[in-house]
């Protein structure tokens, strides 16, 4: 027997989910809309329709009329999260619960929220085809384990292979490339290291990373120059 899911949308109306829903073919009996950001009409839906999982998007915009502060203020997230956490354990469902972040990721709502509840899973990718799952807590499970999807015009679609897809278009003949095994948890991922040198001009030389630690490379570096003898490097700019 499917699951029955309340969807809470505090961002977008009934009618612009089921345009979305229509575009990627999502039809079931089982699905229930819902258009709102009060706390006390929400938790009073759940208690009407009783949902195996409920899903509020997003907790930013959710708010206790009980409180003066704004939503998505700290006080706004820390109480409307503690009463999901108390629905949850005394309904018995599932409950996940949605926060954006910036590019710094302190955004008030989801650094409160990674002390409070079970599970912490990162979504990445938005500027790329690929998206990442990350896990970053789990109390039930294993943590750094990821899943790689790819989104095309019906949705997210599970990439099996991700090596593969990392590697498709790599010229192997090209000078200053390598491939390397990362491993994410348990799950050994094939990828590809690029390194460009150029002469400088100054005493010392640049060096950046991208994608890759830049502590980590400079680590590298130092036990390639003591242990490998290969002191080139410190004439290139990097």
């Amino acid at each position: 027997q499917a699951n029955r899911v309340l969807y809470v949308s505090g961002e977008e109306s009934v009618r612009q989910l089921k345009l979305r829903a229509q575009r990627l073919g999502v039809a079931s009996g089982n699905l229930l809309v819902l258009s709102e950001t009060g706390l006390e009409d929400v938790l009073q839906s759940v208690s009407d329709e009783e949902p195996d999982i409920l899903i509020v998007d997003s907790i930013q915009t959710l708010y206790n009329g009980a409180l003066e502060s704004p939503p998505g203020s700290v006080g706004q997230v820390k109480d409307c999260t503690l009463a999901l956490m108390q629905l949850a354990k005394g309904r018995d469902i599932t409950v996940f619960v949605i926060g954006h972040v910036n590019k710094e990721g302190s955004i008030a709502g989801p650094k409160v929220l990674e002390h409070m509840v079970d599970c912490v899973l990162y979504f990445e990718g938005d500027r790329q085809s690929y998206r990442i799952l990350r896990a970053a807590k789990n109390r039930y499970g294993a943590t750094n384990e990821i899943g790689v999807f790819e989104m095309d015009d019906t949705g997210l679609r599970e990439v099996p292979n991700p090596s593969q897809a990392l590697l498709e278009g790599r010229i192997t003949d090209e000078p200053g490339t390598c491939v390397t095994c990362v491993m994410e948890g348990a799950r050994p991922v094939l990828a590809e290291v690029q390194a460009l040198l150029t002469p400088t001009a100054f005493g010392n030389p640049r060096r950046s990373t991208n994608g890759f630690d830049y502590n980590r490379a400079m680590l590298l570096m130092a036990v390639l120059e003591k242990r490998g003898g290969d002191r080139k490097s410190t004439r290139l700019n990097s």
